[in-house]
């Protein structure tokens, strides 16, 4: 199993470690020879970009984290609630923690070395990615990676056409191993929170979380997939090319949560529960020292096109759905993209 993709809980321990004094003014970096990175983040309606903030600009903050910092946003913001409700709020509260808030990207790609694309409406990634991507700036995009399958792959196509790194990632992702008793993995059942919002795919939206934590532990190379879904529950089932299985269970009604059952061959054992962000920032902080993604491009086209593929399977009455072919006929529209 391909060692990013290790059989991993998805629970995330939040542990900002402190050390001396910073290139910024505050504390020092473990490596006074590397020049500090400004961070831009573009979108501004989402709790995600209080709380990197926090600790990207930690003033005990150490290793790379130590060595950059959030120094411009744009506020942006669409019409859906999620968006239009909350972007003056975090908008104000990030210009409180001494961010500039200028208005427009091509002003803040100006000032920046990196990006954080925060936008929460997927639909306006792919036109933001592409500034960016046209700057040459690395980004990282959160999820939704953007709002459907064509834009995943129209911005996958752009940033290799202009030699751009990029990665995309949950946090659940990033977290404790599981223990390595249980052997080979040889399915895995997941399950988290899966609010739908109308403009995006179904998972796209929250199941994105719990699907990532399937592909965590299992790994790319899902074949086909199926999906029942009621007013409550989505329930969707991947075949894996050496025939594991494994599931996502999305939850809108009773107790919800987040975890995984991941079954072995000498073992099986479960985790839960959900604690920060800490983890996913350090990456994110690694990535752009490096421009090497922690999660391979191709993997994360993987998972949304499951995504895609359970969105099919349920227009199609639960019916089996191949994910190449879901992923054929994105990459011929996405082609069309310019």
């Amino acid at each position: 199993m391909n060692s990013c993709l290790r059989p991993s809980v998805v629970l995330v321990v939040l542990a900002l470690v402190t050390g001396p004094a910073s290139p910024w003014g505050a504390p020092q970096a473990e490596r006074a020879d590397v020049a500090p990175l400004a961070i831009g983040i573009i979108g501004l309606d989402t709790s995600h970009v209080v709380a990197f903030t926090e600790r990207l600009n930690d003033p005990e903050a150490t290793g790379e984290i130590a060595t950059m910092r959030v120094v411009a946003g744009y506020p942006g913001g669409t019409d859906i609630p999620a968006s239009a409700d909350r972007v003056a709020g975090f908008t104000e509260r990030l210009r409180g923690m001494g961010v500039e808030i200028v208005d427009s990207i091509e002003t803040l790609l100006e000032q920046v070395d990196v990006v954080l694309l925060e936008s929460v409406d997927g639909r306006v990634h792919l036109e933001q990615a592409r500034l960016v991507i046209k700057a040459g700036k690395p980004l990282f995009i959160d999820k939704p990676l953007a709002g459907s399958l064509v834009d995943v792959i129209a911005i996958d196509d752009l940033a290799k056409k202009h030699d751009v790194p990029w990665f995309s990632s949950s946090s659940l992702r990033f977290g404790a191993d599981l223990p390595a008793d249980i052997g080979e993995v040889r399915g895995c059942a997941a399950w988290g929170p899966c609010a739908l919002e109308p403009n995006h795919p179904d998972l796209f939206w929250y199941g994105i979380h719990g699907v990532e934590a399937l592909f965590t532990v299992m790994g790319p190379g899902c074949e086909r997939v199926t999906r029942v879904r009621t007013t409550g529950t989505e329930l969707v089932t991947g075949v894996w090319e050496d025939g594991r299985v494994g599931t996502f269970r999305g939850i809108r009604d009773g107790k919800s949560g987040y975890g995984v059952m991941v079954f072995g061959a000498q073992g099986i054992a479960s985790r839960g529960d959900y604690t920060g962000y800490a983890p996913l920032v350090a990456e994110i902080a690694k990535f752009f020292r490096t421009g090497e993604p922690p999660v391979p491009n191709a993997v994360t086209l993987e998972i949304y096109a499951f995504m895609e593929a359970a969105d099919e399977s349920k227009r199609q009455g639960g019916a089996p759905v191949s994910i190449d072919a879901v992923m054929e006929r994105a990459r011929a529209q996405a082609a069309l993209i310019r």
